[in-house]
Order: structure tokens, then sequence, then C-alpha cells
């Protein structure tokens, strides 16, 4: 009997680890949604800043054709959104397993959502400065200075995204269940 408790003791703890609620099924499906989030906003941010300030860009090229590759810095900048999301979807990638703690999964999802969020508002406002600012630059040359600067303090509202993101999947790999199966 003593042979048979051991073993019912050990298919108990072996239960447990298996069906830990610590670690459901469904929880990868979260980081996986924070993958798709943080590359799908920015994406989407980096487009629109690109083709709003584009319709500047070409507009004001009759005018001035002299200073059309200097415009092209709002499309340039818009276009680095977009990388920022990529690097968060490949970390968060990199860490997507078939059973992981909901508590890593819903910090992949807050994560990929701060990056991707963060990125698409950061276009947006790349996309009206730089379409006022080339427009305007393009008529005044003295005010395109100033718009270099209003599009890199738009340019840095998608890097605060990426650095609480690349916080928020640090912080999900410490002190975490371990699921085993």
């Amino acid at each position: 009997m003593s042979q048979q408790a051991t073993l019912s003791g050990m298919n108990a703890a072996f239960a447990e680890a298996v069906y830990d609620p610590r670690c459901p099924v469904y929880a990868s499906f979260f980081g996986m949604l924070g993958c798709a989030a943080s590359i799908v906003f920015t994406v989407l941010g980096a487009s629109y800043g690109t083709a709003k300030s584009a319709g500047a860009i070409f507009s004001s090229g009759i005018i001035r054709p002299d200073r059309l590759m200097q415009n092209t810095l709002c499309a340039i900048m818009a276009q680095i959104l977009s990388i920022y999301g990529l690097v968060a979807s490949v970390i968060i990638s990199g860490d997507l397993v078939e059973k992981l703690p909901l508590h890593q999964g819903f910090l992949q999802l807050g994560a990929g959502i701060s990056v991707g969020l963060s990125g698409l508002a950061a276009g947006f406002a790349i996309g009206i400065v730089g379409d006022a600012g080339v427009r305007a630059s393009s008529q005044q040359p003295r005010l395109y200075i100033g718009m270099v600067l209003i599009l890199i303090f738009a340019e840095v509202l998608g890097l605060y995204g990426v650095i609480v993101g690349i916080l928020m999947l640090t912080k999900s790999k410490e002190n975490v269940t371990q699921c085993l199966y």
C-alpha cells in the first residue's frame, strides 16, 4: 500500500504541474497578439506619416526642386517607426512558446500595444508636422530647422513606447512560473 500511496502522490504532483492554473493553454495567444500589435500599429503610423508628408514633399518640389532631398526627412523619420515595431515583434516572438505563464503572455501583450500605439501616434504627428513643415519651409527656408526639431519630438514619442515595451519584456522573464508541459 505504501508503494501505491507514493505512486498516487507522484501522479497528483505530476497532474498539478501539468494543469497549473498559472500556465493555461491560451496564455501564448496574448503574447502572439502583442507581437502582431507592435508591428501592425507601427506600420500603420509609418504609412500615414509617409503618405501625409509625401504629398507636401512632391507639391513643394514643384516650387523648390532644389529642396526635394532635404524635405524627404519626414518620410525617412516615419519609416523609422516601423523598425521600432519590427524590433519589438522580433523580441516578443523569440520568447513565444506553446505553453507559457499567463503573466508573461499579458506582459508581452502590453509591450506590443505600448510599442504599437506609441508608433501610431508618432506616425500621425510626423505626418501632420511634415506636411505643414515642408510646405512652410519651401516658402521660408529658415523654418526648416524648426520643422526638424518638431519632427524629432514627434519621433521620440515612438521611442518612449519602445523603451517601455523593452522594460515590460524584461520583467516578463523575472520570477515567473516555469510551465513544464
